[in-house]
C-alpha cells in the first residue's frame, strides 16, 4: 500500500477515535452543531414521475456545479432499465447502442468521462471508467451528470463527470422492504426473460447509538438477438486488387464502375445476466458522528453466438481464374456506381461461428466516517476495488465446396441484399472446414483509494466556507490475450464430420427485412462448447502445429501488458457570497493539483531481414502534474429566475493500453517479380508518449423555476481542447528499417466543441379534471465539435469534425399521472455522424463512413394495484427502426455499408413496498 494512502489511513483512524470518545462526544453534545453547507447531493426519496423531476430539478438548482441529475421514483426503480438507458435521457448526453443496449456514454459529444460511484472512483476491468450497462436500475438511487465540475471532485473527463449513487439505510424512516419482479420479451430473440430486485433496509436505536442496515439484490436476464446485411468498406473496380488478373465483366456497354468487394451477413445472439448485490451499514454513536461500511459486487455472465456469412466478388479460385460478373447494371445518373450484378465462378463463400462464454466480477469494499464539529466537518472514504473480466471463444470456420452464383443488390432499403441461385445450401455434403480459432483472453484491474476532507465555517460573510481536502489511489491494470489459428481449407475435410456432431440450420433472424440469403448450417453453440477439447486435437492431428500440442493455449507475451499508476491529489476550495446591486451572487472557486507517476509494460516483436523474430520487453514510465482551477458563479435575479457562469479546466489520461509501450515490427518481403517493397517494414503498437486531453471549459446557463416540477433552462458552453487520442496510420523513416508504415493512437492537435443545450418541463397542473395529470418534457442538444489532425502527420493545422458527434439530439417526453394510474411516452432522436474518416488521392481528408440517424421510441406504465403494490409495464424500441451506416468512397459517392435489424423489448411486472 503506498505510503500517502496509508498515512490517510491513520489520520482517520486518529479523527475516528477522538471523535467517538466519551469524553470528546460530551463536549460537542453541549453546543449543537451550526449546519454546515454540503457539497454533495441530498438524497431525496419520491415516488411517482413528478416527484422525480421535481427532485432531479432541486438537485439542479442547488448544485454548485453544472449539474443534470435523475433519481429514482422509487426504492429500486429508475425510469430505465439500467444506467446507460437512463441517461440517453439527460440533456447534453448521447448513447451508442450495441446488441439491444445502450453502452457507451457520450456527455457532450466527448467520450472521456469520468465515473464514480457514491462519489469515489469506480472502474470495470482495465478501463479507467464503469460500465454503466452492468448497473441494474434495482441498484441505483440516482445519477448526476456533472457538466462542470467544482474542485472538490475527482477529476472529471474532457465529457464531465458521472456519478452513480445507492441508498443508504438512513434515508428511509425505519423499516422497508421493497422491489420487483418483472418479465420480458424480446420480438428478435423471442425469448422470455426474468429480472428482479429487492431492497431491505433497517434502522435501530441501541444503546451505542443508531444503527442502520441495508442489503439490495439485483438479477436482469437480456436475450437478445440481431442481424446485419452490409458491404464493404473496401470499393474497388473489375480491376480488384490485381490489374494483371482482372474480374470479367460480359455486360456489353460497361466498362470500369465501382462496387463493395464484399458482402454477406452478421448475426450476433446471446443471453446476458446481470446479477448485483450491495450492502450498507451505517453507525451513528451521536449527532455528531457517523461511521458506514459499503460493499457492492456486480457481476455479468454472457453467452454469445456469432454467425458471419461472407461472399467476395473479386478473388480468383484456387486455379488462379477470377470471377465473372454479368447482368450489370449501373446506378442511373452514376454511372460508375453499379447497382446489381450476377457473379460466378471465383472464390467459394466463407463463414464461421463463433461460440463465447464471457464473465466479469467486480466489487468494491469500502470504509467511511463524517464528523461534524461547532465549526468544521472532517469526513473520509477508503475504499478497494477489484475487477476481472474472462472470455473464452472457440471459432469454427468453414466454406462452401464450389463457387455458387451470386445475385446481389447493393441499395435496398439501405444497403445489399443477395441470393445464391439454386444452391443446396442445406446439404451437409457441400461444407468443408476451413479452420478452428481458440482464444483465452483476461482483463484485470484493481485498486485502492483513500480521501480526507476538511469542511470549515468561517463564519465570514463573503467567504462562508472553506473546504481542504486530500486523495490518494494506487492501480493495477492489465490485460492478456493468447489465441491459436489452425488453417485446414487444403485438407477438404467435410464441417458434418468433425466432432460437434449434425449440423443445424442457423435462425433467421432478419424478420420481414429484405434480405433474400439468411440461413446456412453450423454445428451448434452446445457442441462447439462440449467438444473444444476434442477439436483441439483434431486440428493438432490434422496440421501438426505445435501451438495445439497442448490444451492450455500457450502464453503469447505480445498479447498483454501491464500498468501501474499512482496518483495524490490535493484540493481547496471556497465559497464565497456577496450582493451585486439588488442581486445576490454565490459560488464555488477552487484549484486542484493532482500528480500522476505511472509505469506501463509489454513486448515488442522485432522480425530481423533474416526472418527470425525477437521478443523484447518493453517499459516506460511517467510522472507528470496536472494544474486544474475551477469557478463557478450564480447570479439570482428573482427567487425563480438564476444565471449561472462557470470556468473550469479538465483532463483526461490515455487508457492504459493506448499506452502500453509495445511495437510490434514486420519486416516486408519482396514481391514475387523481385520488386522491393515500397515499405520496409510495418508497426502496430501502443504509444507511451501520450499526453494527457485536456479541455478548459467555458459554461453559461439560463434557469427559470415557475413550480416545484417545471423549469425551462438553456446552457451555453464552449470547450477548448487539446490532445484528443486516435488511432493514425503514418510513414515514419526509421535508422535501422528506413521507411516503414506505423500505426498507433496519437494525439490530435486542439479542438473545439460549441454548444447549447435547452430543457423545458412542467405538469399541467392547471388543466381542469383529469387534464391536469398531463406533464412533458424536452431537451434539445446542439453541438459543432472539430479537432486538428495530429502534428506527426504533418497536418497539424487541418480541422475535422470529431467522430461520433452528433450535431443534433432531442428527447421528447409525456407524462399522464393522476390516481393510480402513470405513463410515460419518449421519443429519442440522434442525428448523423461521422464513425471514421478516409483519405482522397490528393491525401485530403474526408469522412469515410457515417452513421445515419437514430429515432427510438420507449413506452412505461404502472397502475397501483392496491398501497404499496403496482403494477408496472414498458415497450422499448417501439419503432424498431434499423441501425444503418454508409461508406463515401469518393467525395460524393457513398455505399451502403450496414443494415442492423434491432429487437423491441416488451415486459410486464409488479412492484411491492412494504
Amino acid at each position: 500500500m503506498p505510503r500517502t494512502i496509508r498515512a490517510l489511513f491513520c489520520s482517520a483512524s486518529l479523527v475516528s477515535l477522538l471523535a467517538v470518545s466519551p469524553a470528546f462526544a460530551q463536549q460537542t453534545d453541549d453546543k449543537p452543531a451550526k449546519p454546515v453547507d454540503d457539497s454533495t447531493v441530498e438524497e431525496v426519496v419520491v415516488t411517482g414521475f413528478r416527484a422525480a423531476l421535481g427532485s432531479a430539478q432541486e438537485v439542479k438548482r442547488n448544485s454548485d456545479a453544472m449539474v443534470d441529475a435523475i433519481v429514482s421514483e422509487d426504492i429500486g426503480k429508475l425510469p430505465d432499465n439500467n444506467a446507460s438507458e437512463a441517461l440517453s435521457r439527460v440533456v447534453g448526453v448521447q448513447v451508442t447502442r450495441y446488441n439491444d443496449e445502450a453502452g457507451t456514454v457520450l456527455v457532450r459529444g466527448l467520450p472521456d468521462v469520468a465515473t464514480t460511484f457514491n462519489g469515489r472512483e469506480f472502474f470495470t476491468t482495465n478501463d479507467r471508467s464503469l460500465h454503466m450497462q452492468d448497473f441494474p436500475a434495482g441498484v441505483i438511487a440516482g445519477i448526476e451528470v456533472y457538466k462542470s465540475g467544482t474542485s472538490d471532485l475527482i477529476e472529471p473527463g474532457l465529457g464531465g463527470l458521472i456519478n452513480l449513487r445507492s441508498r443508504r439505510p438512513f434515508d428511509v424512516k425505519d423499516t422497508e422492504i421493497a422491489g420487483e419482479v418483472r418479465g420480458s420479451y424480446n420480438t428478435q430473440s423471442k425469448a422470455y426473460d426474468p429480472s428482479a430486485n429487492l431492497v431491505v433496509t433497517k434502522r435501530w436505536d441501541t444503546a451505542i447509538g443508531e444503527i442502520g442496515a441495508l442489503a439490495n439484490v439485483s438479477f436482469v436476464r437480456m436475450t437478445y438477438r440481431n442481424a446485419d446485411r452490409y458491404a464493404d468498406s473496401a470499393i474497388i473496380t473489375p480491376m480488384a486488387w490485381n490489374p494483371s488478373n482482372p474480374v470479367k465483366v460480359t455486360t456489353p456497354g460497361v466498362g470500369m464502375f465501382n462496387f463493395p468487394a464484399n458482402a454477406g451477413n452478421f448475426y450476433e445472439k446471446g443471453v446476458r445476466d446481470r446479477p448485483a448485490f450491495n450492502g450498507t451499514l451505517q453507525w451513528r454513536p451521536n449527532d455528531k458522528l457517523e461511521f458506514y461500511a459499503e460493499g457492492l459486487w456486480q457481476a455479468y455472465r454472457g453467452d454469445v453466438t456469432t454467425d458471419a456469412f461472407n461472399v467476395n466478388f473479386e478473388r480468383p479460385d484456387l486455379t488462379g481464374v477470377s470471377p465473372t460478373l454479368s447482368n450489370v447494371v449501373l446506378v442511373e445518373g452514376e454511372p460508375l456506381k453499379a447497382a446489381s450484378f450476377t457473379k460466378t465462378g471465383g472464390y467459394v463463400p466463407e463463414f464461421w461461428r463463433k461460440a463465447q462464454e464471457d464473465k466479469t466480477n467486480t466489487y468494491q469494499g469500502a470504509l467511511g466516517f463524517k464528523w461534524k464539529g461547532d465549526r468544521a466537518v472532517v469526513s473520509g472514504d477508503f475504499a478497494y476495488t477489484s475487477s476481472k473480466y474472462q472470455s473464452n471463444q472457440v471459432n469454427i470456420d468453414a466454406q462452401l465446396a464450389s463457387a455458387p452464383t451470386i445475385n446481389v443488390q447493393f441499395d435496398v432499403d439501405g444497403t445489399a441484399i443477395f441470393n445464391l441461385g439454386d444452391y443446396d445450401i442445406a446439404n451437409p455434403a457441400t461444407y468443408v472446414w476451413r479452420g478452428l480459432y481458440q482464444r483465452d483472453y483476461v482483463e484485470k484491474g484493481d485498486g485502492v483509494q483513500g480521501r480526507l476532507d476538511l469542511d470549515w465555517d468561517t463564519h465570514s460573510s463573503w467567504l462562508p466556507t472553506i473546504k481542504v481536502g486530500v486523495r490518494a489511489s494506487d492501480r493495477d491494470a492489465s490485460s492478456q490475450n493468447n489465441d491459436r489459428y489452425a488453417y485446414t481449407a487444403p485438407l477438404n475435410i467435410p464441417l458434418a464430420s468433425l466432432p460437434t456432431g449434425a449440423l443445424e440450420m442457423i435462425s433467421n433472424g432478419f424478420g420481414d427485412d429484405g434480405q433474400q440469403f439468411r440461413q446456412w448450417l453450423m454445428p451448434t453453440w452446445d457442441a462447439m462448447r462440449d467438444n473444444d477439447e476434442a477439436l483441439r486435437q483434431r486440428a493438432f492431428d490434422l496440421t501438426g502445429q505445435a501451438n495445439y500440442a497442448t490444451a492450455e493455449i500457450p502464453n503469447n507475451p505480445l498479447g498483454g501488458f501491464t500498468a501501474k499508476e499512482a496518483t495524490y491529489a490535493a484540493y481547496a476550495q471556497g465559497k464565497y457570497q456577496f450582493d451585486l446591486g439588488a442581486y445576490p451572487v454565490d459560488g464555488a472557486i477552487g484549484v486542484r493539483v493532482v500528480n500522476t507517476d505511472g509505469q506501463y509494460s509489454g513486448f515488442s516483436n522485432v522480425t530481423g531481414a533474416n526472418g527470425a523474430a525477437q521478443i523484447v520487453p518493453q517499459s516506460v514510465s511517467q510522472n507528470y502534474v496536472d494544474v486544474l482551477p475551477s469557478i463557478q458563479s450564480r447570479i439570482r435575479f428573482t427567487p425563480e429566475f438564476q444565471l449561472r457562469l462557470a470556468v473550469n479546466k479538465t483532463r483526461t489520461r490515455p487508457s492504459f493500453g493506448q499506452l502500453n509501450p509495445s511495437l510490434n515490427i514486420t519486416i516486408n518481403s519482396t514481391g514475387l517479380d523481385g520488386a522491393a517493397p515500397h515499405y520496409t517494414a510495418t508497426g502496430s503498437g501502443g504509444n507511451p508518449d501520450l499526453k494527457p486531453l485536456t479541455s478548459i471549459n467555458y459554461d453559461a446557463s439560463f434557469e427559470y423555476y415557475f413550480a416545484k416540477s417545471g423549469s425551462a433552462t438553456l446552457a451555453l458552453f464552449y470547450h477548448d481542447l487539446d490532445g484528443f487520442i486516435s488511432y493514425y496510420t503514418r510513414d515514419v523513416t526509421d535508422p535501422t528499417y528506413g521507411l516503414i508504415q506505423l500505426s498507433r493512437p496519437e494525439n490530435a492537435g486542439k479542438g473545439r466543441v460549441l454548444g447549447a443545450e435547452a430543457n423545458f418541463q412542467t405538469f399541467f397542473t392547471f388543466l381542469p379534471g383529469w387534464w391536469s395529470g398531463f406533464g412533458v418534457q424536452t431537451n434539445l442538444t446542439y453541438l459543432d465539435g472539430t479537432y486538428a489532425l495530429p502534428q506527426t502527420l504533418g497536418e497539424s493545422a487541418r480541422q475535422v469534425k470529431i467522430p461520433g458527434v452528433s450535431k443534433w439530439a432531442y428527447n421528447l417526453t409525456g407524462f399522464y399521472e393522476k390516481g393510480p394510474f402513470a405513463a410515460r411516452l419518449s421519443y429519442n432522436h440522434r442525428s448523423e455522424y461521422v464513425d471514421n474518416y478516409n483519405r482522397n488521392t490528393n491525401e485530403e481528408l474526408y469522412a469515410g463512413q457515417l452513421t445515419r440517424a437514430v429515432n427510438r421510441l420507449d413506452l412505461s406504465t404502472s397502475y397501483e394495484l392496491s398501497k404499496g403494490f403496482t403494477l408496472v409495464g414498458n415497450v422499448s424500441n417501439i419503432l424498431g427502426t434499423p441501425f444503418k451506416t454508409y461508406r463515401n468512397y469518393s467525395e460524393t459517392q457513398a455505399f451502403g455499408r450496414d443494415l442492423r435489424v434491432e429487437g423491441r423489448y416488451i415486459s410486464l411486472g409488479l412492484r411491492f413496498k412494504m
